[in-house]
């Protein structure tokens, strides 16, 4: 991955553009705000996590040696 160098704007120049700066966000490029001459904020690129959250990860499967797990469960409630 090839190393950018980092855009300085100043607040007045990313309100103008914004959605161009973000546009340049996205493809992989950082952002320096300045104002009066100082750096005030750094946009980068979010790190998105392509990973299954647990909730939506299939659960483990329970098995019973023997018996299949509702004829336990039906047995237990007679």
């Amino acid at each position: 991955m090839a190393v950018r160098e980092m855009k300085t704007l100043t607040v007045t120049e990313f309100r103008k553009n914004a959605s161009a700066v973000l546009d340049r966000v996205e493809q992989g490029e950082s952002v320096l705000l300045m104002r009066h001459g100082r750096a005030i904020a750094k946009i980068i690129p979010a790190v998105v996590s392509r990973t299954v959250p647990a909730w939506k990860r299939p659960g483990p499967r329970v098995a019973i040696p023997g018996a299949s797990l509702s004829k336990a469960v039906l047995g237990e409630r007679r």
